[in-house]
C-alpha cells in the first residue's frame, strides 16, 4: 500500500469521544490496595506499565500495548493556548453580529488558495452581509479576548465560530475541521504508556509530571460543575473558569510568557507536552534525530606513542562488556566454542548465545559447559572484543568528518582509552581529561564499510585544507629536527640500538658511525626525490630516498604544512604514508628518550651584552613616543588621510611599538644561546620566538579590540595615572618579561588581555556552532547521484559537477593539480 498524502487537522469532540475508551472524572489514581481506579487517570482500561499485568481493553501485556486515550468532558469550554493567535486573526474576520465572513465574495477568485495574510487585507470595516459596523477586538495576552469593553469568553467566541457558513470557511483555507474546534469542550487524556507510573524503593509509586497536570485539570473542573451546579455567585465560576484554563493551558505549555510556570510541590518546574517535544533534549532532537545507542563505550583518553596510528587502546573492563557477533559455522566453531568455554568473565570470552530460531541465552559459569555440547552452525556467538575488531572512535564536539574514524582494538590494561597523538589532531584531542566514544559495528557489511569509508589512513588528507591533519606533532617534531640539525654523527651501538627499537625489519649498513640523516633516510620510501624549504628557510633535498641536505621540522612532518607527508601520501599511497609516519615518530620519541630533552628557566637567560642592548633599544621607544605625544599636543603631528589626529597619534605609537618588538626578536637571535626552548620554537613543534621573547625580554603593548587599552576611569585606564595621560605605561605598555615579573599595573593591563581572548573564544564557539547547525539543517538532502550530478530531496540538479570542479580536496595535494610534475613521471 502506497501513502498518497498525510494530513494534519485538529481533533473534533466526536473523534475524541470515539477514540477513547474512558471517560476520567475521578481525581484519584489508586485505590487503598494499590490497583488503579476506574475512571481516575490511571484506568486499567488506557493500558499497563506494569509487568504481569494485561491491559483491560486489548488483553495485551507490557510492550505490546500501546495504550488507549481517555477523555474529559470540561464544564466549560477553554482556549487552545497554541492556537490564540489563529483565533484572534479569526475573530477579526467575521462579523460579530451575523457571523459571515468580512471581505466582499466578489473580490475573491474561488480557484485561488488565501492565505490568512492575504484575507486580512481584503477585510472591509463594515460587514458586507449586515452592513454592521466592527467592534474593535483586542487580545489580552496570554488568551483573553476583549470586544470594545466586553470580555469575550470561551464560549462566546464557541458560539461565533460555530455560526460561519461553511463557504465562508472554504474560501479562508479551511479543510476538513471546524473553527469551533479550537476552542476546547472535550480534552483527550493521553495513554498511561505515554505518562508511565514508576515505584521507589520506598515503595510509594510517582507519577509523571503530564498526570500532575491532568489531575490539577480533573480537580477544577469537578469543582467548576459543583459551584455551578450550587448555583454560586459569578465571580467564583469566573475564578474557577479561569483556574481551569491556567491548568489546560500549562499542560499544553509550560513556558507561556506572562504566566506563572505550573511547579511540582517539590518546587521543580514541571515538563508538559512543549518542552517533551522542544529544545536539544526533546523528543524530535534528543531521541529521533539522535539517540543513544548500545554497543558503545565512554572513557578518558590518554597518549600511547607506541600503538599504531590506526589502533585504540581499549581496557579489558570495556572489551569484556562490548560485544561482536561471531556467526558459527564449520571453520570456527572450535574457536566459538573456546569463547564459550571463557565465559563472561574471562577475556577473550563471550557473553550471550543466540539460537537459530532467534532465542538469546545468557552464558554463566553454570550453563557453559552444557551450552559448548549445543552450539552448531548457525549459532551466534557474542565474543567479546579482541585485538584487531574494527571499531569507531569519535570525540565530541564533531565538527568535520574526521572526528569519527574507524580504528582497530588493541585490548590493554587499566581504565582509559589510549591513542596515537598523531592521531589527536584531527579529534582535536588533548590529555587534560578529554573523554571519547567507542562504538562496535555489528555486522560485516558496517565494519566493511567502515574499514573502507573511516579508517584512519585514509582520512590523513584533510578536505578542508588538501594537506595532511595526520601528521607528527610537538615531540615527534623536536625530536626529528634534533635527530637531523647540522652532522650529528651515531656510533654503530648507538644508531643499532635507536633503529632496533623503531623497526625489525630495516636493513642497517656495517658503518662505524651514521649520521642523523642517513638514520633517517633508512625509514624513507625507495625512489623519493623532493625539494623545499625548511621552517627556518633553509633546503631540504631528498633523491632517491636519501636526506641529502637540510633539517627535518614542521615545515617536513607537520600537520597542514608536511610537505615530505603530503608527497608520499600522494606519491606512494595512504598505508606506506601511514608506516612512514609511525616509523619517524616512534624514532623520534625513543632518540628523546635516549638523549633526554627537559627546558628550564634558565633557558630564558639572556647575557649582559643583550641586556644592555634591550635597555637601549627600550629608551629608544620611549624617547620616541615621547616625541610623537609633544608634535601632537604642538599640533606638528602629521595627520594621516581618513584619520583624525588622535588616530594618526595611536597608530604611530603602534608601528613604533610593533618594530620595539622586532627589534627584541633579532637581540634574541643574536644572544641566545641554543637551548632546549628555542629549539622548540625553531623547529615548529611548540610556540614561537615572540613567546621566548614576551618570557625573556618584554611582553609589549597590551591591545584590546586591535588598539591601546582605554576604558577604566573617565580619562584613564587607573586612578593612579594622570587625567588625559596617553604615554606608554598608562595605556598598557608591559616593558619587563614574565621571568622578571610586572608591576601591579601590568599585571592588571595583562589580565585584562587575557580576558578579552577568552570571551573573544567562547563568542565565537558557539556563534559558529549555530551558524554550522543552520547550514547542515539547509544542505542535508543534497548528495551526489551515481551520474555525477549534485540533487536535492526532490531530485532537482543543484550542480552538474560536485563542487563545480569535480575534484576532491581530500585527494588532492594543497598546491593543486602539479602537472608538469605528473609530465615528467610520465614522459621522464
Amino acid at each position: 500500500m502506497k501513502v498518497k498524502r498525510i494530513e494534519f487537522s485538529v481533533l473534533s469532540p466526536e473523534t475524541i469521544k470515539a477514540m477513547s475508551v474512558a471517560k476520567i472524572t475521578r481525581t484519584e489514581l489508586y485505590d487503598e490496595e494499590g490497583y488503579p481506579i476506574e475512571g481516575g487517570l490511571m484506568d486499567p482500561r488506557l493500558g499497563v506499565v506494569d509487568p504481569g499485568v494485561r491491559c483491560r481493553t486489548c488483553g495485551n501485556s507490557v510492550g505490546e500495548c500501546f495504550g488507549h486515550f481517555g477523555y474529559i468532558d470540561l464544564t466549560r469550554p477553554v482556549i487552545h493556548v497554541h492556537y490564540i493567535k489563529f483565533i484572534y486573526s479569526l475573530l477579526k474576520m467575521i462579523c460579530w453580529k451575523c457571523n459571515r465572513a468580512l471581505f466582499d465574495e466578489a473580490t475573491i477568485d474561488k480557484t485561488k488558495r488565501y492565505s490568512l495574510k492575504d484575507l486580512a487585507k481584503l477585510v472591509k470595516k463594515k460587514c458586507p452581509h449586515c452592513n454592521s459596523e466592527q467592534k474593535k477586538l483586542k487580545l489580552i495576552k496570554p488568551y483573553s479576548f476583549v470586544e470594545n469593553s466586553d470580555v469575550l469568553t470561551p464560549v462566546k467566541i464557541r458560539e461565533r465560530f460555530e455560526k460561519i457558513p461553511d463557504d465562508d470557511l472554504k474560501i479562508m483555507g479551511f479543510r476538513n475541521m471546524r473553527p469551533e474546534w479550537l476552542v476546547i469542550t472535550l480534552l483527550p487524556i493521553p495513554p498511561v504508556t505515554v505518562r508511565p507510573s514508576i515505584t521507589l524503593e520506598t515503595g510509594e509509586r510517582s507519577e509523571d509530571d503530564l498526570t500532575h497536570k491532568l489531575v490539577d485539570i480533573v480537580r477544577i473542573n469537578d469543582r467548576l460543575r459543583e459551584n455551578i451546579d450550587l448555583g454560586a455567585p459569578d465571580f467564583i465560576i469566573e475564578d474557577l473558569w479561569e483556574l481551569m484554563q491556567y491548568h489546560v493551558s500549562t499542560y499544553f505549555d509550560n513556558e507561556i510568557s506572562g504566566v506563572p510556570p505550573a511547579r511540582h510541590r517539590s518546587g521543580r518546574l514541571l515538563k508538559t507536552l512543549s518542552q517533551r517535544l522542544k529544545t536539544k533534549e526533546g523528543r524530535f532532537r534528543g531521541n529521533l534525530a539522535g539517540k543513544r545507542v548500545n554497543f558503545s563505550a565512554r572513557t578518558v583518553i590518554s597518549p600511547d606513542p607506541m600503538i599504531q596510528i590506526d589502533e585504540v587502546g581499549v581496557p579489558e573492563v570495556i572489551a569484556v562488556e562490548l560485544t561482536v557477533p561471531l556467526r558459527v559455522n564449520a571453520s570456527n566453531l572450535e574457536e566459538a566454542k573456546k569463547f564459550v568455554m571463557n565465559g563472561p568473565d574471562v577475556w577473550p570470552g563471550a557473553n550471550y548465545i543466540i539460537k537459530p530460531d532467534g532465542r538469546r541465552k545468557k552464558i554463566t559459569a553454570q550453563n557453559k559447559e552444557e551450552i559448548i555440547k549445543e552450539i552448531a552452525a548457525g549459532y551466534i556467538v557474542e565474543r567479546h572484543l579482541k585485538n584487531g575488531d574494527i571499531v569507531l572512535f569519535n570525540r565530541q564536539p564533531s565538527l568535520h568528518r574526521m572526528s569519527i574514524m574507524c580504528h582497530h582494538v588493541r585490548v590493554m590494561t587499566d581504565k582509559t582509552f589510549r591513542l596515537n597523538l598523531c592521531v589527536t589532531i584531527p579529534y582535536n584531542a588533548d590529555f587534560d581529561g578529554d573523554e571519547m566514544n567507542l562504538h562496535v559495528p555489528q555486522t560485516e557489511e558496517a565494519q566493511v564499510e567502515a574499514e573502507n569509508l573511516m579508517a584512519v589512513q585514509k582520512n590523513m588528507r584533510s578536505p578542508r585544507f588538501s594537506a595532511p591533519i595526520i601528521a607528527a606533532k610537538i615531540d615527534h617534531v623536536t625530536g626529528l629536527y634534533l635527530l637531523t640539525n647540522g652532522d650529528r654523527k651515531f656510533s654503530r651501538e648507538e644508531y643499532t640500538q635507536l633503529v632496533r627499537s623503531v623497526n625489525q625489519d630495516v636493513e642497517l649498513s656495517d658503518k662505524e658511525s651514521m649520521t642523523g640523516k642517513e638514520i633517517f633516510s633508512l625509514f624513507l620510501p625507495k625512489g623519493l626525490s623532493i625539494e623545499y624549504k625548511s621552517k627556518s628557510g633553509g633546503n631540504v633535498v631528498i633523491k632517491n630516498g636519501k636526506l641529502l641536505e637540510g633539517t627535518i621540522d614542521k615545515m617536513s612532518v607537520g600537520a597542514e604544512s608536511g610537505k615530505l607527508l603530503d608527497r608520499i601520501e600522494k606519491e606512494y599511497g595512504a598505508h606506506v604514508a601511514n608506516k612512514f609516519l609511525f616509523d619517524v615518530t616512534t624514532l623520534a620519541v625513543k632518540l628523546l628518550t635516549q638523549y633526554g630533552f627537559s627546558i628550564s628557566i634558565s633557558d630564558q637567560d639572556l647575557p649582559e651584552s643583550a641586556r644592555l642592548e634591550v635597555k637601549k633599544l627600550m629608551d629608544q621607544i620611549r624617547r620616541d613616543v615621547d616625541n610623537m605625544i609633544e608634535q601632537y599636543n604642538k599640533g606638528e603631528l602629521k595627520v594621516l588621510i581618513g584619520r583624525s589626529p588622535k588616530e594618526s597619534l595611536e597608530h604611530a605609537i603602534k608601528i613604533t611599538l610593533r618594530n620595539g618588538l622586532n627589534s627584541a626578536e633579532k637581540i634574541l637571535n643574536e644572544h641566545m644561546k641554543e637551548n632546549p626552548t628555542l629549539t622548540m620554537a625553531r623547529s615548529g613543534a611548540r610556540g614561537d620566538l615572540v613567546n621566548i621573547v614576551q618570557t625573556a625580554i618584554m611582553v609589549g603593548q597590551e591591545m584590546t579590540m586591535g588598539e591601546r587599552i582605554e576604558r577604566g576611569y573617565r580619562g584613564r585606564v587607573f586612578p593612579h595615572f594622570k587625567v588625559d595621560d596617553i604615554n606608554l605605561e598608562a595605556k598598557g605598555f608591559v616593558s619587563r618579561g614574565f621571568k622578571e615579573g610586572l608591576t601591579p599595573f601590568e599585571f592588571f593591563f595583562d589580565a585584562i588581555n587575557s580576558r578579552e581572548s577568552l570571551m573573544d573564544k567562547s563568542l565565537k564557539t558557539r556563534h559558529s556552532g549555530y551558524m554550522e547547525r543552520r547550514l547542515v539543517g539547509a544542505l542535508q538532502d543534497l548528495k551526489v547521484e551515481y551520474d555525477g550530478t549534485v540533487r536535492d530531496s526532490d531530485n532537482r540538479i543543484v550542480q552538474f559537477v560536485p563542487g563545480e570542479d569535480g575534484i576532491d580536496p581530500s585527494k588532492n595535494e594543497r598546491e593543486g593539480v602539479n602537472v608538469r610534475r605528473i609530465a615528467d613521471k610520465l614522459f621522464g
